[in-house]
Order: C-alpha cells, then sequence, then structure tokens
C-alpha cells in the first residue's frame, strides 16, 4: 500500500479510541457520533487488512496488529504535538525549550544546569514544576523537552523514556550562623531531640535520612516537613531551626554567612535526572546540555570559595595547575542512560 493510501484522519481516530479503550469518551471528546468514529476505524482496518480491536465485554481490546499500529501512531501524533509546541512563542532565528522539574527540586539546581541558556540569545526558554507523574504525562506528550527529576524512572516499555544521570551531591545539615557557627554535629548521631526542618515525604532524601535515624536509634524534633526547596530554603533562612537539604538550595545564605554547614554525611546523598523521550527531535543546546557535567553543589562558586579559604595561605597564593573537572559517576548499580 502506498503512503498516499493511508488516511490519517482515520488513524487519528484510532489513535484516541486506542488510548481511551473505549468510543462514547472520544466521540463525546471529538464531537462527532460514536457510529460515524466506529466506521472510520473499521475504513481503517479495510485499508489496512487487518482488524485493530476485538471486544470483551465493554470495552475495546487492541490485537496484536493494533498494538503495532498504536505505537507508530504515537510518533506519529507525538512529533505533531511536538512540532505545535516547538513552533508557539518561537521566532525566526529562535529555539524554544521546555524544561519541567519536579517541585521537590533544588531551584537553584535547576538556575545552574541552565545557566548556559540564560545567556543565550537563540533560546526562548519554558519552565514549570509540578508532580513527576504528570510531568513525565506532558514529556510522552511532547509538550515538554525535559524533565529534571531527583528520582530515576525504572524502565517501562509502555512509557518509552530516557533516563540519563547528571551526578549526585551530598547533603547537609546547615543551622543559623549566630547559633551554629564554629559548632559541628554528627548525622544522625548528634540529633536526637533537636529541632529540625526536613524535605517532605514525597522527597527522594526523606526516606534515606530516616532510615540513618531508625537504624542509630535517634528521635529527633520534627518542626516542619516541606516538599518545595524554595520554601524549604526559606524555612531554613528565618527559622531558626537546624535543616536537612542540599547545599545548593541555600547557596546564597551560605555564602552570605547568614547560614553555617554543621554536618554532612556521605550516606546522605541526592541525585540528579534528565528524562527525555526516546523518539523526539534533537535540540542542539539541549543535547549539549546533555552530554556535559552540570555545575553541582560541589563545583559552584561557594564551594570553590570554601575550598581556597581551607587550604594554608601558600597553597591559596599558588595553587599550581587546575584540576581537570571530574566527571560523576552513578551510585552502584545506577545504569547510566
Amino acid at each position: 500500500m502506498q503512503i498516499d493510501r493511508l488516511n490519517f484522519h482515520h488513524l487519528f481516530y484510532f489513535w484516541r479510541v486506542a488510548k481511551a479503550g473505549h468510543l462514547t469518551q472520544v466521540a463525546k471528546e471529538l464531537h462527532v457520533s460514536q457510529s460515524a468514529l466506529s466506521s472510520q476505524i473499521r475504513q481503517l482496518e479495510d485499508r489496512l487488512g487487518q482488524a485493530l480491536f476485538e471486544r470483551t465485554g465493554r470495552r475495546l481490546v487492541l490485537t496484536a496488529t493494533g498494538q503495532l499500529a498504536l505505537s507508530y501512531a504515537e510518533n506519529i501524533f507525538g512529533l505533531g504535538q511536538e512540532l505545535l509546541g516547538r513552533l508557539q512563542g518561537s521566532g525566526e532565528g529562535t529555539v524554544r525549550l521546555r524544561v519541567g522539574s519536579v517541585a521537590t527540586l533544588s531551584r537553584n539546581y535547576q538556575e545552574n544546569w541552565i545557566r548556559p541558556l540564560l545567556v543565550d540569545p537563540t533560546v526562548m526558554l519554558a519552565l514549570e514544576s509540578g508532580m513527576l507523574d504528570e510531568l513525565l504525562r506532558r514529556l510522552l506528550q511532547h509538550q515538554l523537552d525535559v524533565v529534571l527529576a531527583n528520582e530515576a524512572v525504572p524502565a517501562d516499555p509502555d512509557r518509552p523514556l530516557h533516563c540519563r544521570f547528571l551526578g549526585s551531591q551530598a547533603i547537609s545539615l546547615v543551622g543559623p550562623a549566630a547559633v551554629w557557627r564554629g559548632r559541628s554535629l554528627r548525622i544522625p548521631e548528634d540529633l536526637g531531640g533537636l529541632e529540625l526542618a526536613l524535605p517532605g515525604p514525597r522527597h527522594a532524601l526523606r526516606g534515606q535520612f530516616d532510615a540513618l535515624c531508625v537504624a542509630a536509634g535517634v528521635l529527633p524534633r520534627l518542626r516542619a516537613e516541606v516538599d518545595d526547596m524554595a520554601m524549604l530554603r526559606l524555612v531554613a533562612r528565618d527559622s531558626g531551626w537546624l535543616t536537612v537539604l542540599p547545599e545548593v538550595v541555600v547557596q546564597d545564605e551560605l555564602r552570605a554567612g547568614v547560614l553555617v554547614t554543621v554536618g554532612r554525611s556521605s550516606q546522605l546523598q541526592e541525585h540528579f535526572y534528565a528524562i527525555t523521550t526516546v523518539h523526539r527531535h534533537r535540540i542542539e543546546r539541549l543535547e549539549q546540555l546533555l552530554a556535559s557535567a552540570p555545575m553541582l553543589a560541589e563545583d559552584t562558586p561557594l564551594a570553590r570559595e570554601r575550598a581556597t579559604s581551607d587550604r594554608p595561605a601558600s597553597q591559596a597564593r599558588n595553587p599550581g595547575p587546575a584540576k581537570k573537572t571530574r566527571r560523576l559517576r552513578p551510585p552502584t548499580g545506577q545504569r547510566l542512560g
């Protein structure tokens, strides 16, 4: 069969019904009668020479041929949605890059990651945050180009996603400088009874911290649990409590001396991932970001200032040749995307 004999309007109707599993809802959404919708799909089956659905009770179930047709239709209409999203708001010579990030991700980390784009006049950024499942749904519908997350997405044949490990950073205990400057605590051994603000239960870090406390038999006094990293930053700055979080979240407050690092634990790590669809239009600037190591907390100006101030004066005056930046490896058992 020649490509010009394939009716893409019929294929679109099939795609919508295959995703919904029944005719009634799709007919209502497309403002067509149920009989007209059914007729269009039958014409597609006649053109292909094979059945696409079989009825099981009140639901339509895809045949093996229907599954194959759906996988192609997903790519065809997904790319169509991507085309519309790419053109929306873009001018001549401008690339529109749509970035989603989970609400529990540090906004400072996100800013560090997109920093090269902020000075690129050829890029128009669209940034949004939300829950991971909703962001992945929009990614699969080609309404986003990349999702930044702090947890990996498992392989799933029904969700063809590419999960790329970006790096990791240690988690710190920070507190107000007026109280904690020059003091240090062990995590979690010294935290019993102390007032703490923590990431919320949905944050990947929270489970790690709770497990450490249970294993050590330590019970801190929980004063706040905050999902949003921007809000946790404000709580750390203004509450007077100790706070467990990635240093990158409060890098400005640490640099200004408002907060100080009270403790660190090598057992607490936050990992960062960039999630994309397998079938996508390749955007050069995005591919460059994905291929390069991001600026993590250990490589921020604050960390470099601290490293310089901690060295002997002779070394500070003669730092020697610059070290090459080492690409961070994923944690044991984590496969690179």
